[in-house]
């Protein structure tokens, strides 16, 4: 029986809850400190554990402060931040003109470039966390008795975000110097396609903003290396579809772009020409016969009993080689160009590349 995937909990979450224990810390005498709950966007609660809780006497007229803090659980998802300590410190703030002032602390980013979700300048905390943070800090007051006409400051912090921020897409994105507080649920579902999709669409809205007109979508680094090898292309201009090849058509359609160029190997691009619209394996499997069947049908003249028996796509390529079929290979990355632009309604410029990273051949 296949095991269940576990859901887990989203950096915004984490956060909030974060922010909630540091609020009751400061401000309800005798709070223990051990966890809290806090509300979700669709209604539900949730209880979180916290770690490192802590009151800081400010000295020399400083205000006190009180810092809280929750090891992220994303489950069984493949997130980045896993385990990584998500903190908030909350300080009462003289300017009584903001209920609550949220910055971005140690290793949370800034967002530099427009297009996304937060304005260049802010801290990459995204607006559903911020609704999170802010509602369970109020919930926080309400619940410590105090005078609710005080102001805080709420400082977001993950100590390890610059280095784990190496491991994401956010500085293309043009978040700098640490990670986004990012969900829309609070819950992070193991393995989302959303989270795939959101990225790819998310990444178009960069592009757009910054000027750009001709983006690249690969199927994966490699792909996309060959192309920013060439030094034809800005960063912003990278953008990596993985096996979601038609929401990215489509999504590529719904912005100004001029044109498309599409990066992949060989197995990628042939799922393309047999018009495949999720290239991955679990969705978009390869019948090899149809393969076979839609390159004989390039050349129906010809002769492919030689790719009988092929056993995968890489197969195929190998054989074409060896026979010398080059013509073969570009005809199919022409049919794969005929299916993007089919879906993108956008012109298009195909380039197969090689698993060495160097580019085989163009069909435009």
């Amino acid at each position: 029986m296949k095991k269940k995937l576990r859901s887990g909990f989203t950096t915004g979450a984490c956060a909030a809850a974060a922010a909630k224990g540091a609020t009751l810390l400061l401000l309800k005498s005798g709070f223990s400190c051990q966890e809290v709950d806090i509300p979700f966007p669709e209604g539900e609660r949730f209880r979180f554990a916290l770690e490192q809780c802590e009151l800081e006497d400010g000295g020399n007229d400083q205000p006190m402060k009180a810092r809280a803090s929750v090891i992220k659980d994303a489950g069984d998802d493949p997130d980045v931040t896993n385990g990584a300590l998500i903190a908030a410190t909350v300080s009462y703030s003289p300017d009584t003109s903001e209920k609550i002032t949220l910055i971005g602390g140690e290793g949370v980013g800034t967002v530099t470039k427009p297009g996304l979700a937060v304005s260049p300048g802010l801290p990459a905390i995204n607006p559903v966390p911020r609704q999170m943070i802010n509602q369970a800090v109020l919930e926080g007051i309400s619940e410590s008795g105090v005078d609710d006409t005080l102001s805080l400051i709420v400082e977001i912090s993950i100590p390890a975000g610059r280095e784990l921020a190496k491991k994401t897409l956010n500085e293309r994105l043009g978040i700098v110097d640490g990670l986004s507080i990012l969900g829309t649920t609070g819950i992070v579902k193991p393995v989302s396609a959303k989270a795939w999709t959101d990225t790819i669409s998310t990444s178009m809205d960069v592009a757009e903003a910054n000027g750009v007109v001709e983006i690249v979508l690969s199927t994966g680094r490699t792909s996309e290396k060959a192309l920013e090898k060439t030094g034809r292309f800005t960063p912003e201009a990278l953008i990596m579809m993985g096996d979601y090849l038609e929401y990215a058509l489509l999504a590529a359609a719904k912005h100004s772009f001029k044109r498309l160029h599409m990066a992949g190997m060989w197995a990628k691009i042939l799922k393309a020409a047999l018009r495949i619209p999720q290239t991955h394996v679990r969705f978009g499997a390869l019948e090899i016969q149809n393969a076979i069947d839609c390159i004989a049908h390039l050349q129906p003249d010809r002769d492919f009993s030689y790719l009988d028996n092929s056993n995968t796509a890489r197969e195929i390529y190998e054989r074409l080689i060896q026979k010398g079929d080059q013509q073969v290979i570009h005809l199919v990355c022409h049919l794969a160009r005929k299916y993007h632009e089919d879906v993108s309604g956008l012109p298009v410029t195909v380039y197969l590349v090689h698993h060495t990273g160097e580019i085989i051949t163009i069909a435009e």
